[in-house]
C-alpha cells in the first residue's frame, strides 16, 4: 500500500528530528503527507534536513530547542502550532547517554543530566500537547523512542537502561489514562541502529559482538528501520494499537 497522503492533513513534532533516528522518523512522516516540525538544539542541522527533504510532501519546519528546558519545549509547541497546526502526532526521540562504565561510577550530575533529557523531556511534553489532543477530540498517537536496554540492562550503562525502561512505564500509564480520548501512546525499543549517537557500540568490533552479538538477522540496522515503526504507530494503521511496545532489533530479544 502506498504511503502517500496516508497522513494528509496531520501535524507532527518530531524532538531529535535533525538526523539519525529522528530525521529517517520525520521523513517518513512527511512522506506520509504530514507537516512535521523538528526539534533540538543545532537549528543548523535542522534547517539543513528541512532543505533536503524539502522535496517530500509534508511542509517541514525547524524549531531550534533545548529539550532539558520548559520553555524551550513550551516555545517548541508553540511555533509547531502557530506555523503548522495543533500536534497530532508527538515522536519523543530526544535522548543522551552521558554515562558509559561501571555502575559505581555513575554520578549525580550524570544521573540528572539523563533525567533531564531521556525522562522530563517526554513527560513535559506530553503534558503541554495531550490535553489539545483531548479538547479536539479527534485522537491522537504519542511515540515514544524507548530501547531495548529499557527491556534488559545495557552493559555499561546502567543510567540510559533505567530511564529507558521509565520511558516504558510512562508510555503505559498515559496508554491507559488517554485511551478514553483516543490517544494512542506506544514506544519503539530500537536495538543497535547505525547512527552516530551509538557509534560507540557499533564502530568497535568487540563491543558491537557484546551489545548485539545474538541478533538473529544479519547487519547493522539503519535508522529508516525505526522510521517505518513510526509511521505504522502515527497512521491509522495502528488503529487498536497503545500501551504497546514495539521492538525492531533483528531479534536481540528473541
Amino acid at each position: 500500500m502506498s504511503e502517500a497522503g496516508v497522513l494528509a492533513g496531520k501535524v507532527a513534532l518530531v524532538t531529535g528530528g535533525g538526523r539519525g533516528i529522528g530525521r529517517a522518523i520525520a521523513a517518513r512522516l512527511a512522506g506520509a503527507g504530514a507537516g512535521v516540525a523538528i526539534a533540538s538544539r543545532k537549528l543548523d542541522v535542522l534547517t539543513r534536513t528541512a532543505e533536503e527533504l524539502a522535496h517530500l510532501p509534508g511542509k517541514m519546519h525547524p524549531i531550534a530547542c533545548h529539550v532539558g528546558r520548559r520553555e524551550d519545549l513550551e516555545h517548541a509547541v508553540r511555533e509547531t502550532v502557530s506555523v503548522l497546526g495543533p500536534v497530532d502526532i508527538l515522536v519523543n526521540n530526544s535522548a543522551t547517554n552521558v554515562q558509559t562504565g561501571p555502575a559505581l561510577e555513575a554520578t549525580d550530575e550524570q544521573l540528572d543530566k539523563m533525567v533531564e533529557v531521556n525522562l522530563k523531556s517526554a513527560f513535559r511534553l506530553v503534558n503541554l500537547v495531550a490535553p489539545s489532543m483531548v479538547a479536539r477530540g479527534n485522537g491522537g498517537s504519542i511515540i515514544n523512542l524507548a530501547s531495548i536496554s529499557g527491556l534488559k540492562p545495557q552493559v555499561g550503562g546502567m543510567l540510559y537502561s533505567m530511564t529507558k525502561a521509565a520511558l516504558i512505564m510512562l508510555t503505559r500509564s498515559w496508554a491507559r489514562e488517554l485511551g478514553a480520548h483516543r490517544i494512542r501512546v506506544n514506544a519503539i525499543a530500537p536495538g543497535l541502529i547505525q547512527t552516530e549517537f551509538s557509534e560507540y557500540f557499533w564502530k568497535d568490533a568487540a563491543r558491537r559482538l557484546e551489545f548485539a552479538g545474538s541478533q538473529v538477522l544479519p547487519g547493522l540496522a539503519q535508522p529508516d528501520e525505526i522510521g517505518s515503526a513510526a509511521l505504522f504507530l502515527a497512521s491509522d494503521a495502528s488503529a487498536f494499537v497503545t500501551g504497546q511496545v514495539l521492538v525492531v532489533d533483528g531479534g536481540v530479544m528473541a
